[in-house]
């Protein structure tokens, strides 16, 4: 590959008082190779080696303030390239067509016409079926149906709608429609990661649905067994033994005995309800893990992972309702302990203003008071022990639940087109340029006092230098994709629903993680997707071959000069 070069002729009459010439040595960017940029992600990439003693001018030259033509030069050498972009379209065109007859190239030209037929049979295949959903929504016998489940499988319909999109729209996002991006290699770098990133995405995660869901079905019978066992566990050893306890004397507490009885009772008529209608729903388990598994090999991973959320939420649904009562329960208890106090104090809340005003209360109204506060206090660490257990119980449910979101949102996040594109070829994500000096003279280096002292001869000077590129590493790469997943997580979001259970509030049962966003409903006939799906891949197939051809002729010799 040729080599360009910046040449810089003038006199430096600030800091040597001497004609210099200043040549900075680069290679061309070029599209699938390198480019440069000047976004510094990490301070801490490697430098050129400076000198032992730095020189005053050194020191000088870092308090002036940076070139705001940098910007200006990066994007002209990036941009340097432009104009031969067709003549090397066009030679690559030739050269093709004259080797249209070779046997490599019909080999090649056959088995990526296979393969653009394989994967646009398979896609116009998922395409019918999710119309045929679409188009069975619409009638009204069946419109209750999808209220329903739209209601109980709702992560499920979220993750299935964002897979549906991608079917739709991964062979419009394939293919090249943005003209402006061929002036400029990094617009065309970050045009062509932004092409392969939806059905990157997609063969990723169905890959992980495949391996899951085959694992599922191999071993249906164990995964059965295990689940009856571990719900077996869950309702007799931490639900009724932790009821029963709690009725009792728990860690050595003096409860109120007949609240802690009515309450005790009623969450155990709750639990046996329960699992009296899932001893007759017993045998659909069986059938569920298979619809996990067919899921996942049909759909994805996140499909299946987000109808998995859904069962768990409407297995443990009771523990819902029991958490949600006693929940109701304590924060009453604590709203009206808080007021009571108040009315002590001679305070009242002012909702208007959001304040304590002072405001005289009646004797009735302090006796009142007094009545009612007493009993209240006394009964509530029997509410307390209740209301603790049962958020303990179900923060757990939702942990797992959570647990599940979080794995589903990194599948959806990770750039596994940027991950692939880097481990090849690292050189496509610069981030900083530096120079590498190759030639320079030893009185450009020294300080100004020296010079005084030792006044060298005008003589023309010669100093050149490579423009080099830092690059990013793989966390710099995942780390603005992942911070937008934690965009809507906070520490003061944690820190409020931390003070809200102690308040009587419930915790929340989703992380509220950022997801693909949905895209509108195209339909279009059966035939035309299919030939959307073979051009899109057909013709990036012939892009890459063009590339390699490119590359392995690389760019003419050529040079840029200005002169000062």
């Amino acid at each position: 590959m040729g080599l360009e070069c910046i040449i810089y002729i003038g006199m430096a009459i600030l800091y040597f008082n001497v004609m210099f010439t200043y040549v900075i040595v680069y290679d061309p960017p070029v599209f699938g190779s390198h480019h440069f940029s000047l976004s510094f992600w990490n301070a801490s990439s490697p430098q050129t080696k400076a000198p032992l003693k730095k020189p005053n001018w050194v020191d000088d030259l870092h308090k002036r303030q940076p070139l705001i033509e940098m910007e200006t030069v990066i994007l002209s050498i990036n941009c340097a390239a432009s104009a031969e972009i067709a003549y090397r379209k066009l030679s690559t065109q030739l050269e093709t067509s004259s080797r249209k007859f070779s046997l490599s190239y019909l080999i090649s030209t056959l088995a990526w016409w296979l393969l653009a037929t394989l994967l646009s049979s398979l896609s116009s295949l998922y395409y019918s079926l999710i119309h045929f959903f679409y188009q069975l929504s619409s009638f009204p016998i069946f419109s209750w149906v999808l209220i329903a489940s739209r209601r109980v499988l709702k992560n499920t319909w979220i993750n299935f709608r964002i897979r549906s999109c991608q079917i739709l729209y991964w062979p419009i996002f394939l293919q090249e429609n943005d003209i402006t991006s061929i002036s400029c290699v990094e617009d065309a770098e970050k045009a062509a990661l932004q092409r392969h990133s939806t059905w990157s995405a997609m063969a990723v995660d169905l890959v992980l649905g495949n391996l899951i869901g085959l694992s599922l079905l191999f071993n249906t019978g164990d995964v059965y067994s295990w689940v009856l066992h571990f719900a077996k566990e869950f309702t007799n050893d931490i639900l009724r033994s932790g009821c029963v306890w709690l009725m009792g004397v728990p860690a050595g507490f003096k409860l109120n005995t007949e609240l802690a009885g009515v309450l005790g009772m009623v969450s155990l008529n709750v639990i046996q309800i329960w699992s009296t209608l899932w001893i007759f729903m017993a045998s659909f388990i069986f059938y569920l893990i298979r619809a996990v598994a067919v899921m996942g090999i049909t759909f994805g991973a996140t499909v299946s992972a987000a109808f998995v959320i859904d069962v768990i939420t409407f297995a443990t649904l009771h523990v819902t309702a029991l958490h949600w009562a006693i929940t109701l329960v304590y924060s009453h208890q604590i709203q009206a302990l808080a007021a009571l106090w108040r009315l002590f104090r001679g305070r009242k809340m002012n909702p208007l203003r959001q304040r304590m005003d002072s405001y005289g209360y009646t004797v009735k109204q302090h006796v009142v008071g007094s009545l009612l506060f007493t009993p209240l206090l006394l009964l509530l660490p029997t509410t307390s022990v209740f209301f603790i257990f049962f958020t303990i119980t179900s923060t757990s449910v939702n942990s797992i639940c959570m647990l599940i979101e979080f794995a589903v949102s990194i599948i959806h996040a990770t750039p596994y087109a940027e991950i692939m594109i880097w481990l090849v070829r690292r050189q496509r994500f610069p981030c900083g340029v530096w120079f590498e000096i190759e030639h320079y003279k030893k009185n450009i280096l020294n300080s100004s006092s020296d010079r005084s002292n030792n006044s060298p001869e005008k003589k023309p000077v010669l100093m050149v230098s490579n423009l080099r590129s830092n690059f990013l590493s793989i966390g710099q790469i995942l780390l603005p994709h992942y911070t937008t997943m934690f965009s809507g997580i906070s520490a003061s979001s944690l820190t409020t629903s931390a003070r809200g259970v102690l308040s009587g509030k419930r915790m929340p049962s989703k992380l509220g993680l950022d997801l693909p966003p949905p895209r509108p409903w195209m339909h279009m006939p059966l035939r035309q997707y299919w030939t959307l799906c073979h051009g899109s891949i057909f013709s990036s197939s012939r892009k890459g071959s063009n590339h390699d051809l490119s590359l392995e002729k690389g760019l003419p010799k050529a040079s840029q000069s200005s002169s000062s």
